[in-house]
């Protein structure tokens, strides 16, 4: 459960690649590094960031497969060749794409597993704000010597179940935003630079931006709701409002308009936080921005 949530554990003593150089094969590795220095360069990059992945699977799947492909190198004829030989160049490479393909997939599943734990948790807490002032709201203020009538019973309810809504329509926005953009977030915590941030980081800073979210859709959610509420912002009528609801000395009030007020409200809470996006931090908005025109 822990490696769920944070990732395998931090290695306390990481290991370098000449660290696992086959007993008498030193020679042969310092005439590997003089023949295919990039890939030598790439290999010991891949080997550090095999030790930091966020999956134990990843790490030790990952970590052989940089053993195996050193030892094939090593133990290769063409090795002895006075020039680097093409197709073992062709080999190295491939083998150090595909690595670098799965590390890639191992930070975006750290990242995708650490935003969806935030919006769980931030989807957990909405309820129970949600839940609080429906149930018990009222007896609440009861107890604390404050009485509410018809009219303010309506409209506090109006707001937490507006701000409610609005939590899980901010949720419903990052996922579909974010559906199949793992990567491309974890390039953008990265600045595109691997190894910069170990996945573990990453997948507790977009739990953290997750509940963050959850939060910004309650509160856009319920600044449209005073906004309208309030007729600060007249922007169309209100279908019903706790006025319309309640009954007063001078009229009967129409229970039936609750199911308009609920609704409307509903309606307006899914819209604010779904709009959530446009709180910065998520994904970068690298596609709205044009670079200015030099004259």
């Amino acid at each position: 459960m822990l490696e769920a949530l944070d990732g395998a554990d931090i290695e306390l003593r990481p290991e370098g690649l000449v660290d696992v150089v086959p007993a008498g094969f030193d020679t042969a590795y310092v005439r590997f590094g003089d023949l295919y220095p990039d890939q030598q360069l790439q290999l010991q990059l891949l080997y550090g960031g095999s030790q930091r992945a966020f999956e134990q699977r990843t790490r030790v799947s990952a970590r052989i497969t940089v053993l195996r492909v050193l030892g094939n190198a090593l133990t290769d004829p063409r090795l002895g060749d006075q020039k680097p030989n093409e197709h073992l160049a062709e080999y190295l490479d491939q083998e150090i794409a595909d690595l670098r393909e799965r590390l890639a997939q191992d930070s975006a599943t750290a990242v995708s597993r650490g935003l969806n734990i935030g919006l769980g948790l931030g989807s957990a807490v909405s309820l129970v704000l949600l839940a609080v002032p429906l149930l018990w709201g009222v007896g609440l203020l009861q107890a604390l010597g404050v009485t509410l009538n018809c009219t303010n019973r309506w409209s506090l309810l109006g707001a937490f179940v507006c701000g409610g809504v609005g939590a899980f329509g901010a949720v419903l926005s990052v996922l579909v935003r974010l559906r199949g953009s793992a990567d491309q977030l974890a390039r953008r915590r990265t600045d595109g630079r691997e190894g910069v941030v170990v996945p573990g980081q990453m997948a507790r800073s977009m739990r953290h931006e997750g509940v963050y979210r959850v939060f910004v859709g309650w509160v856009l959610a319920l600044a449209v709701y005073f906004l309208l509420s309030g007729g600060i912002v007249p922007v169309f009528q209100v279908p019903a409002t706790a006025t319309d609801i309640c009954p007063t000395p001078t009229t009967p009030g129409s229970p039936t308009k609750g199911t308009d007020f609920w609704g409307f409200w509903c309606a307006i809470g899914f819209l604010a936080g779904f709009n959530e996006r446009w709180a910065f931090g998520i994904l970068g908005r690298d596609s709205t921005r044009r670079p200015s025109k030099t004259p």
